[in-house]
């Protein structure tokens, strides 16, 4: 018998004998103790996802269930509008729309302002953020191929820890197997020795009766 099939039929009466009863006993007994209902998870609180909504996300959730489009961005601050025709001669009316002109205006001047102040500043900020970005990058970089070669080492050492336990399993095995194939043999010897013996006494015990009737 080669010794791949000396593996395979030892694995096969392991099998037999050891796992597989301990697997259906452990099957039939979890089928045993746990019986599942429709309502097997009712004893759980219903989650309540409502606990992290702010009002904004509230209002937006009802306009999304009730099919509205969603409001366009005003640019009604934005506007010079003149007094309407019924408040042509309102001082009152002209005056709204000259502190609404004045407040646009001013808003204008800002904005050129942060304008000229970007064309001035804003190079070498955005020089100074691009370097502590792409210093960012490099530590992140590295701190990645660090956690890389652990993971790499790691995954080697499991390899190298795994061949050595298959070839220990694989020598086991075999030195199970040639235990079990000799004591086969040797059962097999012990039968057949026993036969033998058998054969012999019965042969000496018709040789004495052949024996006692001669004398007689």
């Amino acid at each position: 018998m080669s010794r791949k099939l000396q593996c395979f039929f030892g694995w096969k009466k392991i099998w037999s004998l050891f796992v597989s009863p301990q697997a259906a006993a452990l099957v039939e007994e979890e089928t045993r103790r746990y019986r599942p209902t429709k309502n097997y998870l009712s004893y759980l609180t219903t989650p309540d996802f409502s606990t992290f909504e702010t009002e904004i996300m509230r209002n937006e959730f009802e306009r999304l269930a009730a099919r509205q489009p969603m409001d366009l961005l005003s640019m009604k601050r934005y506007e010079l509008p003149a007094p309407s025709a019924g408040q042509k001669n309102d001082i009152t009316a002209w005056q709204e729309c000259v502190n609404n002109s004045m407040a646009q205006l001013e808003h204008q001047a800002v904005r050129i302002e942060n304008l000229e102040l970007m064309s001035q500043y804003g190079t070498n900020a955005w020089k100074v953020y691009n370097d502590n970005l792409a210093f960012m990058i490099e530590m992140a970089q590295k701190e990645l191929q660090k956690f890389r070669k652990q993971i790499q080492d790691l995954n080697w050492q499991r390899k190298n820890d795994q061949l050595a336990g298959g070839a220990k399993l694989r020598e086991l095995e075999s030195n199970w197997v040639s235990l079990v194939s000799k004591n086969y043999e040797i059962e097999r010897a012990i039968i057949h020795l026993e036969n033998e013996i058998s054969t012999l006494r019965q042969q000496q015990g018709d040789e004495n009766k052949e024996n006692i009737r001669q004398d007689f």
